[in-house]
């Protein structure tokens, strides 16, 4: 692959939208001001007050009828991922395909979750009926990453929109067109009331749509931009969902099937060129086999091909400063006394990254420690499991992992401070609607996808009930005299048993 630069000068005066390969412009989109951003949640909120009165029946018909649609013009979807973010057409496909499988399962699955429940009203309280439902926030302001356009802000906007919410959506500046080709499709079947808004711009922006009094923020990104959205959010007390990235780890156990693992290593750490939050940077692998699969990595790897052919694997790196964290990266490692197995400093090629793979590169480095977000992993040897179990907890994100063994795999995946673990495969919990995503740490809190995604767009609401006097009553001043001495009575010979 020859050395390709692509460097283009950006307008200050309209966001551009660029293909990464070519620096071609794509399309042009205003950058919409605090005072813009504040008008368009105010017709939002609006409009969420139409979107919950339908209820959960007449929404779900509604998300129906946007996913039917999308379907029905998925191949242009996926030619405009394609393009925005440079990633292959099969990448591109597979994340619309997983987008779709979500946007079905939350409407579906919404009232059910949702819907009004009943909970046991106890002893004491046996003459009431008690229940809880989960009512909408109200509007929902989601910021949204590059690397996954469609997919990764889906499972903030479409689960939002699920549960009652209007959303105001800021994509990445890299990929506005996806961004408004997704509330356009929903415009089509939903043209009655602003229910998905779209607001584009740069940092700022994001900023504004944090402030200008939304019910909810989503937030996806780095740490650093996610601790100045939280503290935007702090100021209001708007609750905030943050998944801010990780550095994932992969466990390869003594028993493990070993060409599975190596090629799920290689894929989890190069797909998308490596720009996945739940990417494999790290792999640790008992002494024992480690040879051998570092044999199968090395030989699979050497399959893989960065460029603008439709050939080629993997794409550029859709965002130009992340270029430099690599390189970084690779050469911290070199630096600390690892080696390259796969590529070096040669494979970073702006616009392209060719695969690098790094062993022996002490814990202590930066490239260890630090997300790359790039086609990098780093194997290293371990003595044991309790090892790689340690080693694979010793960094400040707890995302998700991996584990490979043919037998101990539960057991290791008990041990691993993340918010989800694939045992025998890479990412699959990503691809289950059924399954919270998320993480803890530098991580980020809160859930996207599954039951737990639901709610975390919802805000529950306990309800109570008389439906007859109580033997005791003792909630008021007009109780009966020996009303509290008897439910003393009562909750010392209930409760106080051993």
């Amino acid at each position: 692959m020859t050395e390709t630069t692509v460097h283009v000068e950006p307008r200050t005066d309209v966001l551009e939208s660029l293909d990464p390969r070519t620096g071609e412009v794509i399309a042009t989109f205003p950058i919409h001001s605090d005072q813009e951003v504040r008008d368009i949640v105010v017709r939002a909120r609006e409009a969420a007050k139409w979107w919950d009165e339908l209820g959960f029946s007449g929404r779900a018909k509604r998300i129906d009828a946007w996913r039917k649609h999308m379907v029905a013009h998925l191949d242009e979807l996926i030619a405009l991922v394609s393009r925005e973010t440079g990633k292959s057409l099969d990448d591109a496909t597979l994340e619309c395909a997983l987008f779709i499988d979500h946007v079905h399962w939350a409407a579906a699955n919404a009232k059910k979750v949702l819907g009004k429940k009943k909970r046991p009203s106890g002893l004491l309280m046996s003459n009431f009926r008690a229940t809880v439902e989960y009512r909408p926030w109200g509007v929902v302001g989601a910021i949204g990453p590059w690397n996954y356009p469609v997919y990764t802000p889906g499972g903030m906007f479409v689960y939002a929109i699920a549960a009652g919410n209007a959303v105001v959506f800021k994509p990445s500046e890299y990929t506005p067109a996806v961004g408004r080709w997704l509330v356009d499709s929903f415009h089509e079947v939903v043209p009655e009331q602003p229910v998905f808004s779209l607001i584009t711009g740069f940092g700022a922006t994001g900023a504004a749509l944090a402030t200008s009094g939304v019910d909810k923020l989503a937030f996806t990104g780095s740490a650093a931009t996610g601790k100045l959205v939280a503290k935007a959010a702090a100021e209001t007390l708007t609750p905030v969902t943050m998944e801010c990235g990780g550095k994932d780890a992969v466990i390869v156990a003594a028993d493990a099937d070993l060409d599975a693992a190596a090629e799920q290593i290689v894929f989890g750490a190069i797909a998308n060129s490596g720009q996945t939050c739940a990417g494999i940077e790290r792999a640790y692998v008992v002494d024992s086999v480690a040879d051998r699969l570092l044999e199968l990595v090395v030989e699979k790897t050497k399959k893989i091909t960065a460029g603008p052919g439709a050939n080629d694997t993997i794409g550029p790196m859709c965002m130009p400063k992340q270029i430099p964290i690599v390189r970084r990266h690779i050469e911290a490692a070199l630096a600390d006394g690892g080696k390259a197995l796969v590529g070096g400093l040669d494979s970073v090629k702006d616009p392209y990254i060719e695969p690098v793979i790094l062993v022996d590169v002490p814990e202590t480095s930066a490239a260890v420690q630090e997300e790359t977000f790039g086609p990098v992993v780093i194997i290293n040897r371990v003595a044991d499991l309790d090892e790689a179990i340690r080693k694979s907890n010793d960094t400040g994100y707890g995302l998700g992992a991996a584990v490979f063994s043919k037998s101990l795999g539960e057991k290791i995946a008990d041990r691993l401070n993340v918010g989800m673990v694939s045992i025998n495969s890479f990412l699959t919990f990503a691809a289950i609607p059924t399954l919270p995503f998320g993480g803890r740490g530098l991580s980020g809190y809160g859930r996207m996808h599954g039951e737990e995604g639901l709610r975390d767009f919802s805000a529950p609401r306990a309800v109570t009930k008389k439906l007859f006097p109580g033997v005791i009553d003792p909630l008021g001043y007009g109780r009966k005299e020996n009303a509290v001495k008897n439910l003393l009575t009562v909750i010392k010979a209930r409760y106080g048993k051993f």
